[in-house]
């Protein structure tokens, strides 16, 4: 996969995802990028979590922050990608999952989705996360989407299934595929730890309050990494398209 454009607001990530990827486009704000149809083949969205996690006011998906979500779906909607990669903290089933997948369906698309924690990945901690995989209709199983029928950017009509969705099945198997080869017990999703290839590199350090404590950046630092994904959880996912995609 090679990343083609970023859409990043906050200064300091968008200073480290330039240096990362040089010379890739990155948009100050989702909200005023204009989107053109198979400019990208799949789209992945971290969108804010502050509205929908347990530990913010509790205002979902209608929230100011977390309502940047319909940004991603009018993404979709426009660029029609082959895949759709969502992600935010595990309280989205509770709170605005249902909307997230009506939403899916309405432009198009099957979704299925996991939670998944860092510790899924051999990561001494637990970071809980909901995953949502997308693909357009007609690319696998028929898929269950909350509203019944829906209306295909073609035109055509499409029928969902209430009460489940199913999507390509061979995304799903490459999932479980890739899970499997990495030695973890149980189905995917669930706690138990599997290997990984390398250490974790985690060091102890003095307990300070998000001061400077001589460190250039470390309140950025600290926050970036806070809004961040344990990255070995997107690769196996992105591993798992490209497999599904071979065949």
């Amino acid at each position: 996969m090679r990343t083609v454009a970023f859409c990043e607001i906050d200064p300091y990530c968008r200073r480290v995802l330039a240096e990362r990827w040089p010379g890739v486009e990155i948009h100050e704000d989702i909200a005023t990028r204009g989107f053109v149809q198979g400019e990208a083949d799949v789209i992945t969205a971290g969108f804010p979590c502050q509205d929908v996690s347990f530990a913010g006011d509790g205002a979902g998906l209608a929230g100011g922050r977390s309502g940047l979500y319909r940004h991603v779906i009018r993404a979709i909607r426009l660029v029609r990608p082959r895949v759709a990669v969502l992600e935010n903290v595990a309280a989205l089933l509770n709170r605005g999952l249902d909307e997230v997948v009506g939403d899916l369906a309405e432009i198009g698309y099957d979704a299925e989705w996991h939670c998944i924690p860092a510790c899924a990945v051999g990561a001494p901690h637990r970071r809980d996360r909901i995953w949502i995989v997308a693909i357009p209709f007609g690319d696998g199983q028929q898929g269950g989407s909350p509203g019944g029928e829906v209306e295909r950017a073609d035109g055509a009509q499409a029928r969902g299934q209430a009460g489940g969705v199913l999507i390509a099945p061979s995304i799903t198997d490459a999932l479980c595929r890739e899970f499997a080869q990495r030695g973890q017990i149980g189905r995917m999703g669930r706690q138990e730890s599997i290997s990984w290839d390398g250490p974790w590199e985690i060091t102890s350090e003095p307990f300070v309050r998000r001061g400077n404590h001589g460190i250039s950046n470390r309140a950025h630092r600290l926050r970036t990494l806070g809004n961040a994904v344990v990255p070995q959880i997107p690769e196996i996912i992105g591993r798992a398209i490209m497999s599904a995609n071979e065949r």
